[in-house]
């Protein structure tokens, strides 16, 4: 790509009269005043939210997330010489280019365009997949809920995403309950805290105890679904034996070791990633019971929307609610204002509320009522938002309703 320009806001190939689209334009005009040409083609990526299971997709359990309205669109031209050249519509984004020949990406720094280069590396190196894998150039590692929606989505429906083989499944949600996402207006950089990372190193070291103490070939083990698939149980059945073999003090490097009957410097070289090496204990028992517990309030959220019994929406509702007391207490991916929230969120209306995403900051994805939607977004704005300085200046990006919105796509003009 000789240069880009992206602007964020509310795959097929669709032709638009740009004249018809005004942030397509307004993009056009950017991007020409930039590079002094005309981009090709544009890509459009919706932004998502994940309704219910939250740090499972890497453990190899089904997510049911959808993608929203709101987007962000960037504006292409092929490249004429070896340099990428970006560029941000937001002015506090600097420019930035680079050889595509040295591409270098610093983990430890959040910067906008590293988002851009860990994708563009990745495919130097089918696209859901190469999306999961291009992310953990910038040192997350993830498990591939997000590029699955954001390239499977249709509008109307939230999917039940499942891995191993990657497939998707509408589902279809009530009508008489709207979803609102609201900022908590505190950033986690995935990238440059181990906190995510340190999970996903939790969740691998817990399956290879489970199947060491289940009698499984526990090198080859590296997913929690793993496990239940070798021992042909239940998800139910799963979090007995949690609670039968492992304890829920957490285990030192010695202890999972000796457990495992391998050195330490085996442990580093073997089964740590670079960015645990440094971890001295880690808590398996309660990362195990929230995943399992979670890949089941997934399934059933999908059968209650499925059957669509009389009391749904409360039905939902209430695993929103236990999907985060488990984030909270037993992950520990929550934050004090995250807690604030989902507890304002519910003082005013919503039947659910959680966390979604990553936590440790971000978003609470909240279920109300149609008919109590626009109390609800006046008393948390008020709640929330206009009893801090900082959350008031960003007040107007942060609260909204949204509905499930249709996948990537890429326009081209008409």
């Amino acid at each position: 790509m000789a240069g880009a320009a992206m602007t964020a806001e509310a795959p097929d190939t669709v032709p638009v009269q740009l004249v018809e689209q005004p942030r397509l334009q307004k993009l056009k005009e950017i991007f020409m005043s930039k590079f002094g040409s005309a981009p090709k083609f544009y890509v459009r990526a919706p932004g998502r939210v994940n309704l219910i299971g939250e740090h499972i997709d890497y453990c190899g359990y089904s997510v049911l997330p959808m993608a929203i309205e709101q987007d962000i669109l960037i504006a292409v031209e092929p490249a004429k010489s070896q340099v990428v050249q970006l560029a941000n519509t937001n002015s506090s984004y600097l420019d930035f280019s680079t050889s595509v020949n040295n591409i270098e990406i610093n983990k430890t720094k959040p910067q906008w365009h590293n988002y851009f280069l860990c994708g563009l590396k990745g495919i130097q190196v089918e696209l859901a997949e190469i999306c999961t894998k291009s992310e953990r150039y910038i040192g997350t590692e993830g498990g591939g809920m997000d590029q699955a929606i954001s390239f499977l989505a249709e509008e109307g429906t939230a999917k039940l995403i499942e891995f191993s083989p990657l497939r998707a499944t509408d589902v279809k949600l009530p009508s008489e309950a709207v979803f609102v996402i609201a900022n908590s207006c505190v950033e986690m950089n995935k990238a440059a805290t181990s906190h995510y990372n340190i999970r996903v190193m939790e969740c691998r070291l817990a399956t290879k105890l489970l199947s060491k103490l289940k009698g499984l070939d526990w090198k080859n083990m590296l997913r929690l679904h793993d496990v239940q698939t070798k021992l042909g149980v239940s998800l139910e059945e799963m979090l007995t034996i949690v609670e039968e073999v492992l304890h829920p003090e957490p285990y030192s490097t010695e202890e999972i070791c000796k457990c495992l009957g391998i050195s330490l410097e085996e442990l580093r070289s073997q089964i740590l990633t670079q960015n645990t090496q440094d971890v001295s204990t880690f808590k398996l028992y309660q990362r195990a019971k929230h995943v399992y517990s979670e890949a089941a309030r997934v399934l059933e959220f999908k059968k209650i929307c499925k059957e669509a019994p009389a009391n749904a929406v409360q039905l939902l509702g209430e695993l929103m609610n236990q999907s985060h007391i488990s984030c909270r207490e037993m992950y520990e991916c929550s934050c004090p204002e995250l807690d604030r929230l989902v507890d304002i969120c519910l003082q005013f209306g919503a039947i659910g509320s959680r966390l979604t995403g990553a936590g440790w900051g971000g978003c609470t994805v909240s279920m109300v009522p149609t008919d109590k939607l626009n109390t609800f977004l006046k008393n948390v704005k008020k709640a929330y938002y206009q009893t801090n300085v900082q959350r008031l200046a960003l007040e107007n990006n942060s609260l909204f309703a949204t509905k499930p919105g249709r996948g990537a796509l890429v326009f081209i003009e008409a």
